[in-house]
């Protein structure tokens, strides 16, 4: 028995050097940011924002409008097709039926490409926002000597002393002066034959 504990201490005093030489992690300090605020708060995310919601106004007014004058000539063009009470349309009614389908397609590719340039202009955005965003949390980081940041999305409580979002916005406001809400236009695609 004494031998048993005596190879057991041996082989404990063995590994403490091995221990005691890996390196125990620093304390965290944590931080907490809310991401969204910060992102839709800075100076230059709001104006951005107004912006791209002026932009989607429009598309929907567009859209409104085309939707009123189709509808309005679809009425007419009905009610002409039921006044002939079953009889076959003249030539002059075919025609208007094909130019009003011919409109209908003219809108929807209307509507579609200003939804596609909303879609980028919005996309351009947000890159612009993320490419500031992170150099401007790395900053807070450092200036409050936190070693983790959370967005408060992801948390579900925290003291707000831990709250460093004021400072984010700071750090945005300072290196993200404007946005610009037009993407760049996209590189046209080489036509194959």
């Amino acid at each position: 028995m004494k031998k048993i504990i005596l190879s057991a201490a041996a082989a404990a005093l063995s590994v403490l050097p091995q221990a005691a030489s890996a390196q125990a992690l620093p304390a965290a300090v944590v931080a907490v940011v809310d991401i969204q605020r910060a992102t839709s708060q800075c100076n230059a995310c709001k104006t951005a924002f107004a912006n791209l919601e002026s932009q989607l106004n429009g598309l929907k007014a567009l859209q409104t409008s085309l939707d009123n004058s189709l509808k309005t000539e679809a009425n007419s063009i009905q009610a002409a097709v039921t006044a002939l009470n079953g009889k076959q349309p003249d030539a002059a009614l075919n025609a208007r039926a094909q130019a009003f389908e011919k409109k209908q397609q003219d809108a929807q590719r209307q509507l579609q490409t200003r939804d596609q340039t909303f879609q980028r202009n919005r996309a351009y955005v947000f890159q612009q926002i993320s490419q500031k965003l992170e150099p401007a949390v790395a900053s807070v980081l450092t200036k409050r000597g936190a070693t983790v940041m959370l967005d408060s999305g992801n948390v579900v409580r925290f003291s707000p002393a831990l709250d460093v979002t004021n400072d984010v916005i700071a750090a945005l406001n300072a290196t993200l002066t404007t946005v610009g809400t037009t993407a760049p236009a996209q590189a046209a695609t080489p036509q194959t034959r």
